[in-house]
Parts: C-alpha cells; sequence; structure tokens
C-alpha cells in the first residue's frame, strides 16, 4: 500500500441488495478498486454454508480469481462473502476487512463491521451502527422503468396500491394464515382509498402464497408473480407510478427503497414461527444469560440475531412509514445519509491501522 493508493478489494456475490450496499461505500471513499464476483456453489445458492474461514461454498470456476498481490483493504456485506473475506486475511494478515451486515461469528476477526438497526450485534470498538440499511433507490432506473410501463398502468383504476410481497425468513413465517391477514388489510385499505391493488411477489415467495393470492385477492386488482430473468418485472414501475405501498416486513429493501422514494408506506409485519417465539421469550432473560450468549458467539454455536421489528420503529417513529391498519401518511424528509460517517472511519483505517485494530 502508498499512502496515495491503497489497493481495495470490493467483493460482491449474487445477492443485489448486498452489492449495492457494499458498492456505495467503497465508492465513497473516492479511491480506486477492484471488484470481485464470487458465485455460490449451486448448494449454497439458498442455503447456508457452516460458518468457516473457507472457499469451499464458491464456485471458482464461475467466479473472479483471488491471487496476489493481496488486497490491503476487502469491502464486502454477507454471511458467505464474509468467510471468503477472513480467507484473503489468512493469506495476508495486514488485509483490513470491512463487513457490511452481521457476522456469524469471529466478530473480533473484522476490523470495521457496518451494522444497521434490525442486526442485533454487540456494542464494540469495531462496530459502526447505522440508523438505516444503505440500500437506496436507483431514480434513473425508475423513471425508465415507469414509462415503460407507464401506458399499461393508465388503464388501471386510480389509486394504485402497491403490494409488494416477500416471504418467510427466520424467525418469521408466511402460511396460508399470514397471506389472508395481509389479504384482509389490502381489503379494508382499498375500501378506504378506491383504486386498484398491485400485487407484487419476489423469489422468496412461496407457491402456496401465491396461489392463494391469486384465488383470494380483493378487485379490482392485478398479481405478477416474480420469475427469474423477467424482463418485465414491475417493481420499479411501482415505485415510480403508485400512489400508495403495503409492503411485507421481512424485505428491508423494499420498504427502504419506497421509503428513499417518499411514498405513503404501510408495512405489514410477518408472525413469528416457532423460533422467533423462543427467541422473544429468550430475550425475556437477556441481562442473566448474557455471559452465556457472548460465548455462544464466540463459538458460532449461535449467532448475532436479526430483530426487523427494530427497523420498522424505526421507520415509523421518523415518519416514513406505519404499521398496517393505520392511516397513511406523506414522508417529508430524506432518508439520512450516512456514508460521510462511514468514509472517514475507513479511511482512518487505511491511515493508521494499528490504532484502529480490535
Amino acid at each position: 500500500m502508498t499512502a496515495s493508493s491503497p489497493n481495495i478489494w470490493l467483493v460482491l456475490g449474487d445477492k443485489l441488495g448486498d452489492n449495492a450496499q457494499a458498492a456505495k461505500v467503497a465508492d465513497c471513499l473516492g479511491m480506486p478498486y477492484t471488484t470481485k464476483r464470487l458465485l455460490p456453489r449451486q448448494k449454497y445458492a439458498l442455503g447456508k454454508p457452516f460458518f468457516r474461514i473457507s472457499l469451499e461454498h464458491l464456485d471458482m470456476n464461475r467466479s473472479d480469481p483471488l491471487n496476489p498481490p493481496w488486497p490491503d483493504l476487502v469491502i464486502t456485506a454477507g454471511r458467505r462473502h464474509a468467510m471468503a473475506a477472513l480467507w484473503i486475511k489468512a493469506q495476508n494478515p495486514t488485509t483490513k476487512i470491512v463487513l457490511l451486515g452481521r457476522p456469524r461469528r469471529w466478530i473480533e476477526k473484522f476490523d470495521l463491521v457496518i451494522t444497521p438497526p434490525q442486526h442485533q450485534v454487540p456494542d464494540q470498538p469495531n462496530v459502526l451502527p447505522l440508523s438505516l440499511p444503505l440500500m437506496r433507490a436507483d431514480k434513473e432506473r425508475i423513471s425508465q422503468q415507469s414509462e415503460h410501463w407507464r401506458n399499461r398502468f393508465d388503464s388501471l383504476k386510480k389509486p394504485i396500491i402497491a403490494v409488494l410481497v416477500g416471504g418467510p425468513t427466520r424467525p418469521y413465517r408466511f402460511d396460508k394464515k399470514a397471506v389472508r391477514e395481509l389479504l384482509t388489510q389490502c381489503k379494508l385499505i382499498q375500501e378506504c382509498h378506491g383504486g386498484t391493488l398491485y400485487f407484487s411477489t419476489s423469489r422468496r415467495t412461496p407457491a402456496a402464497v401465491i396461489a392463494t393470492l391469486d384465488k383470494e385477492r380483493p378487485q379490482p386488482s392485478v398479481l405478477h408473480e416474480w420469475t427469474p430473468g423477467d424482463p418485465e418485472n414491475p417493481y420499479l414501475a411501482l415505485l415510480g407510478l403508485a400512489e400508495y405501498f403495503i409492503v411485507t416486513g421481512d424485505s428491508v429493501s423494499m420498504m427502504i427503497e419506497v421509503a428513499d422514494c417518499k411514498k405513503p408506506l404501510a408495512i405489514f409485519p410477518l408472525p413469528n414461527g416457532w423460533r422467533g417465539t423462543l427467541w422473544q421469550r429468550c430475550r425475556l432473560f437477556d441481562k442473566i444469560y448474557q455471559r452465556l450468549g457472548n460465548q455462544l458467539y464466540k463459538t458460532g454455536i449461535v449467532g448475532f440475531g436479526r430483530d426487523l421489528g427494530t427497523l420498522h420503529k424505526m421507520l415509523i417513529n421518523t415518519g416514513f412509514a406505519v404499521a398496517a391498519g393505520n392511516a397513511f401518511i406523506q414522508p417529508t424528509q430524506s432518508l439520512p445519509d450516512e456514508l460521510e460517517k462511514i468514509g472517514a472511519r475507513i479511511r482512518l483505517l487505511i491511515k493508521n491501522p494499528a490504532e484502529c485494530d480490535t
């Protein structure tokens, strides 16, 4: 590394949300960097590998090579690429790692962990908490897609009420009972505002949920079912043209992008599955089991938790959303820009590495 040009690697994968956030961090430094795209083996495209210092979960035949000269700094996001970043650091112990999100374990091995509010990461010197996640809406693409879809949307009864549907993710469930509760809320909102309900599913939406939406959704309404590589996905056009939004609370990216567009947003929280119910009960004993919990985190027996309810409350308390069942509000402020403080912290890490070691 020279004083003016550290060797920086931006390590990306197959998750668009993680990639976008990591790229924002790399761009905010105002320094050149090399992008390394690492793709998972098929068995780990959706499944989660055991967290260890390894590249075995990656398909290196489809990925960019990882060879010397080793970087001074790695910027990445997510579980799979945290493992790869630790592997890079094992080849070159002076490499610094900036991780967006929550590590499964070994938080002390990361030089900077940038965490949005939904991640339950302990307060440590190498942790930089954020008030909201970093993803933002791509305004240029929204404008382009809005024009592309405008004629089709013009024929719909106004207002258009977009219903953005995610899917189950630990510790939440999304079954027929939950989707019927969602449909009840949608019907009430449609009765209040009129217009057309426009349902748009996503990669994680279960087939049973889609079938229930197809059969039981209120009318008038439209249902778009997500398919891989679909060039006619209305999601971005909805961000530009829909007047109101109902978003299932499992999808961080959809909630944040709607908020970034300053559109009236209602969050429909998914109910807890049995894991979530057990986790909530265990939180009553946090103080008693804190020391035990810290040891379990270090071993990787349990990972750092995630509480999407914390993010919901943050969006509601700052005027960007309401809980489903409450009257919509019109956001008036912009999402906070925290890139300046992130950039300053990383530049300090590069400039004075000894001072920032954990």
